[in-house]
Formats: C-alpha cells, sequence, structure tokens
C-alpha cells in the first residue's frame, strides 16, 4: 500500500469522525434556530424562516448515518460502501449549499417581515390577547420598548384608553423595582425599540447558521476528493502485470 493510499485513508476515517463531530454540532445549531425562530415566531410572517434549521437537522441524522458507512468502507477499502459515500457525500454537499443560499435569500426578507409584525402587535395590544403576550415576551427578553422607541405606544388604542399615560410594565427595566409604566420617568423604560433589536437577533441567528453550513460543505468538499483518490488507486492496483520467465 503506497502512502497516497494511506494518507487518503487516514484522511478519510478522520473525515468520518468530523461527520459524526459535525452532526453533533448541526443538531445543536438547528436546534438553536428553531429554538430562537420559536420565540418570536408571532413576529415572523413568513413561516419557512425555519427551512434552513430543519435541513441542517435533516443533514445532521444523515451525516451521523454516512459517517459509519464511510469508516467501515475505508477500513475494508469497499469499492461499493466508498461509492455510497461518495454519492451521499455529493447530495449531502448540495444539501448544505442550498441550505446556504435560503439563509441568504431569508436573511433579506427579516426586515420587512419584522417591522409589519411589531408595529400589528403593538396596535392590537390589549393586555389580554396573544399579541400582548408576545409582545410582553418580545419587550421582556430583548430589553426593548415599542417598535422604535417607547413614545410608539402612545399611538396605540391601548394607551389611549387606559388615560394613565403609562405604557406596559414589560418595558420597565429590570433594576427598576417601583416602575409603573409612566412616560414622566423615561428613566425607567427601555428606551430602544424592538424592532432593529430583533431584526439583529434573528440576522446574527441566520448569519450563524449559514458559516456553519459553508464550513461543513467545505470539509466535505476534501473528504469527497479523498475518496476519489482511493477508488481510482485500487482500481489501478486490481490490474495485475504478467511476469513471464527468462527465455534462454
Amino acid at each position: 500500500m503506497d502512502c497516497g493510499v494511506i494518507t487518503s485513508k487516514t484522511v478519510l476515517i478522520l473525515i468520518s469522525l468530523i461527520f459524526w463531530a459535525a452532526a453533533a454540532g448541526l443538531s445543536y445549531v438547528g436546534g438553536y434556530v428553531i429554538s430562537s425562530c420559536k420565540n418570536f415566531d408571532h413576529f415572523l410572517e413568513d413561516r419557512y424562516t425555519v427551512v434552513p434549521a430543519v435541513i441542517i437537522l435533516a443533514i445532521a441524522v444523515v451525516m451521523f448515518i454516512i459517517g459509519l458507512i464511510g469508516l467501515c468502507s475505508t477500513i475494508r477499502e469497499s469499492r461499493f460502501g466508498l461509492g455510497i459515500f461518495l454519492f451521499v457525500i455529493l447530495l449531502i454537499f448540495a444539501a448544505e449549499v442550498a441550505a446556504f443560499i435560503l439563509g441568504l435569500v431569508y436573511r433579506g426578507k427579516i426586515k420587512p417581515n419584522v417591522e409589519k409584525s411589531v408595529t400589528e402587535g403593538i396596535h392590537n395590544y390589549d393586555g389580554k390577547n396573544s399579541d400582548s403576550r408576545a409582545v410582553d415576551f418580545l419587550q421582556e427578553q430583548l430589553q426593548c420598548c415599542g417598535v422604535n422607541n417607547y413614545s410608539d405606544w402612545e399611538s396605540t388604542l391601548w394607551f389611549n384608553s387606559t388615560g394613565n399615560q403609562t405604557v406596559p410594565q414589560s418595558c420597565c427595566r429590570q433594576d427598576q423595582r417601583n416602575c409603573t409604566g409612566l412616560l414622566d420617568e423615561p428613566q425607567k423604560l427601555y428606551t430602544q425599540g424592538c424592532e432593529q433589536k430583533l431584526e439583529t437577533l434573528l440576522e446574527q441567528v441566520l448569519t450563524y447558521a449559514s458559516l456553519v453550513i459553508l464550513g461543513f460543505a467545505i470539509v466535505k468538499f476534501f473528504g469527497m476528493l479523498s475518496v476519489c483518490v482511493i477508488m481510482c488507486r485500487k482500481k489501478e492496483t486490481s490490474y495485475q502485470p504478467l511476469y513471464s520467465g527468462t527465455f534462454a
């Protein structure tokens, strides 16, 4: 066995192990993206925003299985197994590229969706309905108030109906225990709007996921090269030279 085959086998074994580690990593990323989107799904008009995360989880399962196949096939030098390994790696590579592109596409749709949804949620706020619970959760988690700032509440039906010049208590800073939401006490309120904060959060999540996908796609590319090296070398060694005797 020459050095090239040994090196390629070593690379493939390492890549098979990396597939298992990558499967665990992708599962975490996919779950994190879905969890983040689920927490704020009330403000995501486009439900397909989680599609990249679902693709990531599906890839993670396939990667674990194919890592096992790749490890066994590399050790046994099975051309059939390596052929399957190469084919599946190619499919995963294509899926990761697709997920990367989808992530970029949906990243551009975040701003208009978030702006519309947050504005509608605040204007539908009555302190009791699902919009109210979603807005309160958003403001508490992101430590924000209103769409652009706390003054946005002044144009809502809820603000005008209460008549006490207050915003929801979810706008109160966590370190202000006596906060009642009065606009006369802005130092006790979150001053940043929720639109920009939510938009930034979701963009960061999708950017993080896209970079992870791109990194693993590069790993798949080198994996395909290593499979090709072993299969080509194995094909060459399958042809044995004919040795003839010495003629007098």
